[in-house]
């Protein structure tokens, strides 16, 4: 799964006695280590603290769950769609890497993405722009 700046990995070490993790970076990366003992008495110390983790905890939970449900639709076409009503900021949805990055994702071959979305375009329901797609505003029945 790929992280982006500021996330976390290996959250779950911190609440087990033994959890193996590894990574591999793909670009340059600036890493933070910080022990399990201090980072646990420091969410004793500053319950507000504990709590944004809690937060963030939260928030990876509801994002892997989301990823899960898309997983499971199976047409190619109504996952992408999914994907787009979930990720647009208003009408747009900014992509956060390749889209080779978001067909791994989504659990789709490159190819059926770029099939996809080539269709989807087509028909008037996207326009794709550098870095972005954009959803057609829904068409009134009458």
């Amino acid at each position: 799964m790929s992280r982006g700046q500021g996330e976390t990995l290996a959250e779950a070490s911190l609440f087990s006695p033994a959890y193996h993790c590894d990574a591999i970076a793909s670009t340059d990366v600036l890493v933070r280590i910080y022990p399990k003992a201090a980072l646990l008495a420091a969410f004793d110390q500053d319950p507000k603290a504990a709590q944004a983790f809690s937060a963030t905890l939260a928030h990876q939970v509801m994002h892997l769950r989301t990823r899960i449900e898309q997983r499971n639709i199976r047409s190619a076409r109504e996952r992408v769609r999914h994907f787009l009503k979930l990720n647009a900021d208003g009408r747009t949805v900014a992509l956060r890497g390749t889209l080779k990055d978001l067909a791994a994702e989504l659990g789709l071959t490159h190819e059926a993405l770029y099939r996809t979305l080539a269709k989807l375009e087509r028909s008037g329901e996207i326009k794709r722009a550098k870095g972005k797609i954009t959803l057609a505003r829904a068409r009134k029945r009458g």
